[in-house]
């Protein structure tokens, strides 16, 4: 291999395994500062080893190696400071342990621990995503509409709640899961958010997130396969199926109405209904279970005009009972505005609006545009579509906002002309 593949090989190990390698260290050396810099230190040795003796055919188990026995050896440097040494030499042979099995994985072992009860519910969420999906602080802020400092303040105290406090890094006794089942839920959902809509960078989709978290999700599916459990992966499943329709080649949005049905993932459809159907036994109807099945409603119309609006809007209905939010009201406000014209879907939105939160959402802001376009209150849709496009963050969203500024700007043209040849008659 040349040394450019070398270095690419690092690059893709990077993005492929850092979290996993990640998690297996906090396992190993015992704590999240140790195994940062152990990571740190397992990339740097990559750079310089694989362009010069080529690239693992493990690259997980190399790396973890490195991480480990450059913490092993930076603990003995240490060691030699008499008053360290007894603590120091015990951690270094507890790590020295080859231990790299993966029943559990080490990632679900890091999100059970991140979510343990002794934390606050806002810190497990913030902790999980940035060790365990590997968000910025920036990004987790973003998720929550609330400052970064806020997160990064959150993060700082639940690890040393863990570190203070000797929190276990295992997957719970079946008995202890239910407390920790939500948080752990949230977070593998928002790590595939983050994945399927990003909310930084230059692309739309980061796949590997998704990739991510629908194998954390199949890992809780085995772990406890309740309704919620099922729910969230084929939720997942459903809106991976459309992954690649989503984007252009020029890496653009395509909006749900335009992409080409016949290029979904039939076999992920499959799996994820088969999961729905095997949720509903139970009877017991959660948030996740309620979206996977407005998703499948999606999924199943042969065309965006064939989708069935009553149920959807139904099932929002229940989920705005269940779980209410005001991206979830968002949601249901469009679905109004499907099933009973714009001029219902508006006053939905603005009602929605109304109650605050949404401000800095340039989603809900672009939703008012479209249906005010759908009205032809042209006026109203340019100011609700630049709002829109002054606060999304996305390359590719913000050009597909800028190309509707200016088809309304077109649209606008047309009425002033036809307008103004009225007047002329």
């Amino acid at each position: 291999m040349t040394v450019a593949g070398a270095r690419d090989a690092v690059a893709t190990a990077y993005r492929s395994e850092a979290r996993r390698v990640l998690a297996t260290l906090i396992r190993l050396l015992g704590g999240f500062d140790e195994a940062e810099e152990g990571l740190h230190d397992a990339f740097t040795a990559a750079a310089e080893s694989w362009p010069r003796d080529g690239v693992p055919a493990n690259p997980y188990a190399w790396l973890v190696s490195a991480g480990r026995f450059k913490t092993i050896d930076r603990w003995r440097s240490r060691a030699r400071l008499a008053g360290a040494l007894p603590e120091l030499a015990a951690r270094a042979s507890a790590a020295e342990q080859p231990a790299l099995e993966q029943l559990p994985d080490d990632e679900l072992r890091l999100i059970f621990t991140c979510c343990h009860p002794a934390l606050a519910p806002d810190a497990r969420v913030a902790l999980t995503l940035r060790e365990v999906g590997g968000l910025t602080t920036e990004e987790i802020a973003r998720a929550y509409l609330v400052p970064a400092p806020t997160i990064g303040q959150r993060i700082v105290r639940a690890k040393a709640k863990i570190r203070d406090e000797a929190i276990p890094y295992e997957v719970p006794e079946r008995s202890e899961l239910s407390p920790r089942l939500d948080s752990v839920l949230q977070v593998v959902y928002l790590i595939f958010n983050e994945g399927y809509t990003a909310t930084d960078g230059p692309s739309l989709v980061r796949e590997e997130l998704c990739v991510a978290a629908l194998r954390l999700g199949r890992l809780v599916v085995e772990l406890l396969a309740e309704p919620e459990t099922l729910g969230l992966l084929a939720l997942m499943l459903l809106h991976d199926a459309r992954r690649t329709t989503r984007i252009d080649a020029a890496g653009d949005l395509i909006r749900l109405e335009d992409q080409d049905r016949s290029r979904w993932d039939r076999a992920g459809i499959a799996e994820a209904q088969a999961l729905i159907e095997r949720a509903l036994i139970a009877r017991r109807i959660g948030p996740y279970l309620l979206q996977a099945a407005i998703a499948a409603l999606h999924t199943e119309a042969t065309s965006f005009a064939a989708t069935d609006w009553v149920q959807i809007v139904a099932l929002y209905d229940v989920l705005v009972r269940v779980e209410p939010s005001p991206v979830v009201a968002l949601n249901r406000a469009a679905a109004v505005g499907m099933r009973d014209g714009p001029a219902a879907g508006l006053a939905a939105l603005e009602a929605v609006m109304t109650g605050g939160g949404l401000d800095a959402y340039h989603l809900a802001h672009a939703a008012r545009a479209d249906v005010l376009r759908r009205l032809g209150r042209l006026e109203a849709a340019h100011i609700s579509y630049a709002r829109a496009l002054e606060l999304a963050r996305l390359p590719a969203e913000r050009r597909f906002l800028q190309r509707r500024l200016e088809q309304l700007a077109a649209e606008r043209t047309v009425v002033n002309d036809d307008a103004g040849a009225s007047g002329r008659r």
